[in-house]
């Protein structure tokens, strides 16, 4: 049975002339105005005891009330698959999603996805748009995600992603020995030619991400990278623009390099990694009810742990 949600209140006089779904979006902003001109098309909303079009002007001190019915939007499958959970109260859900795990189902990937997941931990996310996943990351990168599990919630926290507010940082292993820190900032688009991969072009959206040293190795090095932007595939995309791919990134960054007189075992981790060593270690955010800070953190998952290990020994070498 889809979930029902009531809302009331009144128009204030400022919003006189104004349309309907615009003095809405106002009264009520915890929700889009997509959704309240939706609500009004299905006639759920009622303006002193009618059903206004959204187009229609107000006058000010009118009487609303919203009794929606929120329908689930996607019928995926619910599946038991185990989730690492970070955090989780009424309205939001931190997730640590282990390396492998797809988001959301595609072509190819329709089950045994961390939506599949959700809706199995939580079958209330039915009811909110891609069961409250509200950034992603790729299906071989680990680390935490936040989960909205009210539509208030979703909206909230899509405004904070919106106004960059949301604190994401990542450890990676790159290939090369950066002495220093820096920031990369340049534009990230869809690839001219291969329109799977995205790429530095002049044409694409604004992407920065700033980057500091946390470990060298002898021809590696572990950062911590702070995202300004959000753009799909943009630590790796930058990180290879300055010509320090991520390791085991087979898209971004080609086959592994290996150092002079490397050891059996670093070189059996180096082309054994066979995914992006990258994983989102803290996340941060304003709270969507009551708007105190949230922070999370995750440690690196094993195998990424195992590679690190590797790089210090062969360091100590020297």
């Amino acid at each position: 049975m889809p979930e029902e949600l009531r809302l009331t209140g009144v128009i204030p006089d400022d919003n006189t002339g104004q349309r309907v779904d615009q003095a809405l979006a106002k009264l009520f902003p915890a929700y889009s105005r997509a959704r309240l001109q939706q609500w009004i098309k299905q006639g759920q909303v009622r303006v002193d005891g009618r059903v206004p079009r959204a187009r229609d002007p107000v006058r000010g001190g009118e009487q609303v009330i919203i009794h929606a019915q929120l329908e689930v939007r996607e019928r995926f499958e619910p599946q038991s698959i185990p989730l690492a959970v970070a955090l989780e109260d009424e309205h939001v859900l931190v997730i640590d999603k282990p390396p492998g795990l797809v988001a959301h189902p595609a072509a190819g990937n329709w089950q045994g996805t961390l939506l599949n997941a959700l809706l199995h931990h939580a079958p209330r996310l039915a009811a909110i748009p891609r069961a409250g996943i509200v950034h992603r990351l790729d299906k071989n990168t680990s680390g935490l995600m936040v989960v909205a599990k009210t539509l208030t919630a979703h909206k909230r926290l899509v405004d904070q992603l919106k106004a960059r507010a949301v604190g994401r940082e990542y450890l990676a292993v790159v290939a090369g020995r950066l002495v220093a820190g820096g920031t990369v900032d340049a534009k990230i688009g869809r690839h001219p030619v291969d329109r799977k991969r995205m790429a530095v072009v002049e044409t694409g959206k604004p992407a920065r991400t700033h980057y500091r040293v946390e470990r060298r190795f002898r021809a590696h090095t572990l950062l911590r990278v702070k995202l300004v932007t959000g753009r799909t595939h943009q630590v790796r995309v930058h990180m290879a623009h300055i010509r320090h791919p991520v390791i085991g990134d087979s898209v971004y960054g080609g086959r592994p390099k290996l150092p002079a007189g490397a050891s059996q075992a670093l070189i059996e981790a180096l082309q054994g990694f066979k995914r992006q060593a990258l994983h989102a270690a803290r996340l941060e955010f304003a709270h969507p009810e009551d708007g105190r800070p949230v922070h999370c953190e995750a440690s690196v998952p094993a195998d990424m742990g195992r590679l690190i290990d590797i790089l210090e020994a062969d360091a100590q070498r020297e």
